[in-house]
């Protein structure tokens, strides 16, 4: 009696695994790799030196989400046949994980390609800046520096080239802090009108780190300047320390500054606690909107 209930038991999930396999046919895989930022022969301003952290891609097939991933991925598609396939580059905004946003500046990238099940279609993706992006750009390459040492400062920010940091270019910014030296504030000498209502507005930094560094927005009106402490680079530790870049959503607080006429963008470090010298490379600095 009981081996006839085991068998009985063993053929019922038999025919449950047969139906399952009808009903779920195999699927197509989509594989796509790391982004590729590449120049834009049509833009109207030059973007500066080109670099990227596009860590996500948002998934479109046939113009239906299919999800958001970290790149580089390989998901699969219970779909088969010609389709149109539209991947668009994401950040991390604020260098918040949780918080995945296509970035509003760059192209997506489209493909008409077939699925066939059991079989792999890998893309590269490659995107660009539109055309019409307009750009404030710092990348220390020019004789003068156009961050201007605040007054207040102990120390001041120069231009670095050690070849055991240097990465993009020809120099880097170089802000040294010690027990002495152990404030540093700095802002863009040039004042940026920027758009408002609600306008797309960021900031783009790479930085290289063992101090924290605070950036922030100045609002220039014709009853003062109003300073909007924002995003904080978290130093690094200096055994694993690297280049990293962070896209900062700069639209709340020059929407919100209804009465500026001008902005400046603002950095602000002090000698971490605990320390008793310590550095901020930073890189690639781009204001960027429309």
């Amino acid at each position: 009696m009981y081996s006839m209930k085991l068998i009985i038991s063993f053929i019922s999930v038999v025919l449950l695994f047969s139906s399952c396999l009808k009903n779920n046919p195999s699927p197509s895989w989509l594989e796509v790799n790391k982004w590729t930022l590449e120049e834009n022969s049509a833009a109207l301003i030059s973007a500066g030196i080109l670099t990227e952290n596009f860590s996500e891609a948002w998934v479109y097939v046939d113009d239906q989400i299919i999800g958001v991933f970290e790149v580089p991925f390989k998901i699969p598609l219970l779909l088969k046949g010609n389709v149109n396939i539209k991947i668009y580059p994401a950040v991390k905004n604020n260098g918040i994980s949780a918080t995945k946003k296509i970035y509003p500046y760059m192209e997506v990238f489209e493909v008409d390609a077939e699925l066939i099940q059991d079989k792999t279609l890998t893309l590269n993706p490659k995107t660009r800046y539109y055309s019409t992006t307009k750009f404030w750009i710092e990348d220390f390459e020019d004789a003068s520096i156009q961050i201007e040492n605040d007054p207040t400062s102990s120390t001041q920010i120069l231009s670095g080239n050690d070849p055991l940091i240097l990465k993009y270019g020809n120099f880097y910014g170089h802000i040294a802090l010690d027990e002495i030296k152990t404030t540093w504030t700095g802002y863009t000498n040039e004042h940026l009108v920027l758009p408002k209502g609600g306008k797309e507005v960021y900031l783009e930094i790479d930085y290289y780190n063992t101090n924290s560094l605070i950036t922030g927005v100045l609002a220039v009106s014709p009853a003062g300047v109003k300073p909007n402490p924002n995003i904080q680079l978290n130093k690094q530790d200096p055994s694993t320390i690297k280049w990293k870049k962070m896209y900062i959503e700069l639209k709340e607080i020059v929407s919100y500054s209804t009465a500026a006429e001008y902005f400046d963008i603002s950095f602000q470090a002090l000698l971490d606690e605990g320390l008793s010298s310590s550095y901020i490379c930073i890189d690639n600095i781009k204001v960027v909107y429309f």
